[in-house]
């Protein structure tokens, strides 16, 4: 019979238990090594402090690990945000992920094209919104002269009724 997810969460807690938050570390820390090629700089400083390290090891694993996704849609979703985030190195390290889990080159660059055009619509929701909310009490763009929407479309109007006239 197969373990569930929280017994083998509890025997993986157990194992750290006996054997201590160093060992369990840089255990840790060899297989990143082995299997990705490499350990990201933050592992690297999260490992100056085993607790921190394993911590956020443990969450990482145990939310991928649970995950009902495909581990090569949970790399390629991690190299999306690490893209939208501009973070080249979660970049790099998913992309190679994803890779070793079987993504394609156009698996991973169409993710890449869908983190710029959320990033994308992102900045621009966001600024618009600021621009919505600010703009109408705004004192600097009043001394300025900037114009005004609802004074636009007023001007605008009078306009047209001036020309009819």
């Amino acid at each position: 019979m197969k373990k569930s997810t929280k017994e083998e969460f509890e025997e993986r807690l157990a194992r750290i238990v006996e054997q201590g938050a160093d060992l369990t570390a840089d255990e840790w820390m060899k297989a990143i090594e082995f299997e990705y090629g490499r350990v990201p700089l933050i592992f690297k400083r999260m490992g100056e402090r085993p607790e921190v390290l394993i911590s956020h090891l443990l969450y990482k694993g145990t939310v991928a690990q649970t995950s009902p996704l495909d581990p090569k849609y949970v790399e390629l979703i991690s190299l999306a945000v690490g893209a939208a985030l501009k973070c080249p190195h979660c970049t790099g390290y998913h992309m190679q992920a994803a890779i070793k889990m079987g993504a394609s080159r156009e698996e991973i660059l169409e993710v890449i094209l869908l983190a710029g055009m959320i990033s994308n619509s992102s900045v621009l929701a966001n600024a618009y919104r600021i621009i919505d909310e600010k703009l109408e009490r705004c004192i600097p763009c009043e001394t300025k002269g900037v114009e005004r929407e609802a004074e636009a479309a007023g001007r605008k109007k009078r306009t047209v009724r001036t020309r009819k006239n």
